[in-house]
């Protein structure tokens, strides 16, 4: 048995026993003792601290996977790696899956990797090592980017690049069910067309009438506008030196990992001030608060009938693809709820890979969702998130510096990006409120 099916079997477990306390205190028809509730916050927080391990664990696998197929060249074999460049006569071309888009197109990145783009690569890994090159590979001389040797070596490779971005979509959840435009290439912003306000009903006419003119179908637009982010961190000159792994993979996991958590908290929280605008961001721009539902929530806590008041808020085209987002605190108070049949309404996942359920329909986890169960606040939302627009301006860059930190035997790596990201139709959403 191999370890992830070990930790989902003792997550599985863990439910199990969070469950048979529970259905003990139903039985007996009483509320749980202190102690039963201890022992029950106790295993479901054991199951949700399992599930971040699994979690963990295949994120290490894949990243493990890839690694195996990219492996940076040790510095005594630059020469004979770069001689066999050298001797390479073929193009060989490599398909990298990104992953399909939202509505299932493709978003394959074909890289041709000549022996110039594998020359390219190993400079640019020999680089961020120790910011020189092999003694003889180049010299110093008028700086430009179309000449490899007068800096476009410096340059990173378009490969290392674009699976910093696949990075960043699978630490995001946001930008893996949300619609990512393509870049913005050549304006300051991305506009959409919005139908504020339908035709009024026809009505019944004679034969030779045509009816009354109307007077309120209104048209507006949604803008994106990409913002810039900018994160840096500093990593030791030895740790570069003597890493067992591609050093460019450790500096593409620790940026991707800084940037998510800022991008996730945008794209749920953010203000919509030089920052994308948060689905829990109350705003005429985005989600308004006519679709905030508090009905059937007490001041403390949702309910079995506050959810389903939220879930047919929303309209039937929208429910169809429609998914739940909330803390970890609400997943742990909506897994004691029950319909009227005594039923519990959350259903975990029991197998790698499948969403947890509430009322059918996929829940998602997040540490950025708010949590705070108080009078009027915001602790969940269920949406058709692609409705939720996101568009780039500047994929990831990143600069090295190499003598800034010299002192301290660091190296430090400047990443940046400019993005933007907003709810573009209110009537998608609904939020869930205390009362």
């Amino acid at each position: 048995m191999n370890e992830l099916q070990k930790l989902q079997d003792r997550r599985l477990k863990a439910i199990a026993d969070a469950r048979a306390i529970l259905n003990k205190a139903k039985a007996e028809n009483r509320e749980l003792s202190a102690e039963e509730r201890a022992n029950y916050d106790k295993a479901f927080a054991e199951q949700g601290a399992l599930k971040d391990t699994i979690d963990l664990e295949m994120r290490q696998a894949a990243a493990e996977a890839e690694m195996a197929a990219v492996k940076s060249p040790a510095v005594g074999a630059v020469r004979a790696d770069a001689a066999a460049q050298s001797a390479a006569t073929k193009t060989e071309t490599r398909s990298v899956e990104l992953r399909k888009g939202l509505r299932g197109e493709d978003r394959t990145i074909r890289i041709d990797r000549t022996p110039d783009v594998l020359a390219h690569e190993g400079a640019w890994r020999r680089f961020l090592m120790g910011g020189a090159t092999v003694l003889g590979e180049a010299e110093a001389r008028a700086l430009q980017k179309d000449s490899a040797v007068a800096g476009g070596y410096l340059s990173a490779p378009v490969e290392w690049q674009a699976r910093l971005i696949q990075a960043l979509d699978d630490n995001v959840f946001m930008r893996q069910i949300c619609r990512v435009h393509p870049p913005v290439a050549t304006a300051d912003s991305l506009g959409f067309p919005s139908l504020d306000n339908d035709p009024a009903d026809p009505t019944w006419v004679a034969e030779l009438s045509i009816g009354s003119e109307d007077s309120t179908m209104t048209f507006g637009k949604r803008e994106l506008k990409p913002h810039p982010m900018a994160q840096y961190l500093k990593v030791s000159k030895t740790l570069l030196r003597r890493s067992a792994v591609g050093v460019d993979a450790i500096v593409r996991e620790r940026l991707a990992y800084k940037s998510a958590v800022v991008l996730e908290n945008a794209y749920l929280n953010g203000s919509g001030a030089l920052q994308p605008l948060g689905v829990f961001t109350a705003s005429a721009n985005g989600i308004n608060t006519d679709r905030d539902v508090s009905t059937g929530n007490t001041t403390t806590s949702m309910t079995f009938d506050g959810l389903l008041e939220a879930t047919f808020t929303l309209k039937a085209q929208y429910r169809r693809n429609c998914r739940w987002l909330f803390h970890r605190n609400g997943i742990k108070q909506i897994a004691k709820l029950q319909d009227g049949d005594g039923q519990y309404i959350w259903r975990p996942n029991l197998a790698i890979g499948e969403p947890s359920t509430l009322l059918s329909y996929p829940v998602m986890e997040s540490e950025y969702v708010p949590s705070t169960f108080t009078t009027g606040l915001y602790v969940g939302i269920l949406g058709d998130f692609s409705y939720y627009e996101i568009v780039d301006a500047l994929t990831m860059t990143v600069q090295v510096l190499i003598e800034l930190y010299a002192a301290a035997n660091q190296n430090g790596y400047i990443s940046r990006l400019e993005t933007d990201g907003m709810p573009v139709h209110s009537s998608a959403f609904v939020r869930v409120t205390l009362a």
